[in-house]
């Protein structure tokens, strides 16, 4: 009996030192990838770093009699160490904190008033700058933003709180236990997109869900790469806006 424990530990030993080595390569994938949507103070090392992380915990807690694929299981274990890595870095000033909450707020007097979505002349309106600086102001948020939509979100559970992420919440369907939270995430998600412009609604489909870059996006679209970031960081300052009674952001 000892012997065959032995030998079935010396397998799984060999299964998980073969496993890591092999799939190496999702690592510097993902890592790549998260480099193309993050600011350059980011260090790719840090990324490929924190993914390694990942992979390592993806073979220590992989179930094999769960019908996914090691694959499928790895990639999300090491996409959200690298998240969880960038959520310890805070890159937003007190200042670059102000103008987000500035134009949160402009966002909302102005739908409140006319009761439909409000335009990028009218948040600059409302703030009392030129178009271009308001621009260059999205620009400049969307530059120090490393977690975009993948902010933590809190859900109310058994009393207790628990964190996930947006594509976790909304696409996920590894947890059986979570498909009702799941569904209600998928729901106000949907609502609070519904209330975006169809260009706006584009860039996330795009974005989170075909998982291009911003370059890539503006081709889609016929737009600059810096129109697009500018966009996204619309887009992330008015669906919060819009999430805040629920998540609590």
């Amino acid at each position: 009996m000892v012997q065959k424990e032995s030998v079935h530990k010396d397998c799984d030993e060999n299964w998980r030192e073969t496993t890591i080595i092999e799939s190496a390569y999702l690592v510097k994938r993902m890592a790549a990838r998260f480099a193309l949507r993050v600011p350059s103070s980011v260090l790719f090392g840090e990324l490929v770093s924190a993914g390694s992380l990942g992979l390592i915990d993806a073979v220590d807690k992989f179930d094999h009699n769960k019908h996914v694929t090691f694959k499928t299981y790895a990639q999300y274990r090491i996409k959200g160490a690298i998240l969880d890595e960038l959520r310890s870095m805070d890159t937003y000033s007190r200042s670059m904190r102000k103008k987000i909450q500035d134009i949160a707020k402009a966002v909302k007097k102005i739908e409140m008033e006319k009761g439909n979505k409000a335009t990028d002349v009218e948040i600059a309106e409302e703030l009392g700058l030129c178009l271009e600086t308001y621009h260059d102001m999205l620009t400049g948020i969307h530059g120090a933003s490393v977690l975009n939509l993948d902010d933590f979100i809190k859900i109310k559970q058994n009393n207790s709180i628990s964190n996930k992420r947006f594509q976790a919440g909304v696409k996920s369907k590894d947890d059986p236990a979570d498909q009702y939270n799941n569904e209600e995430i998928k729901s106000v998600f949907a609502d609070a997109i519904k209330k975006l412009s169809k260009k706006q609604q584009m860039v996330i489909s795009l974005y989170y869900y075909d998982e291009l870059t911003l370059k890539e996006i503006g081709e889609v679209l016929s737009l600059t790469e810096s129109r697009i970031c500018q966009i996204h960081a619309g887009i992330l300052i008015k669906m919060k806006t819009l999430l805040q009674d629920y998540f609590d952001l």
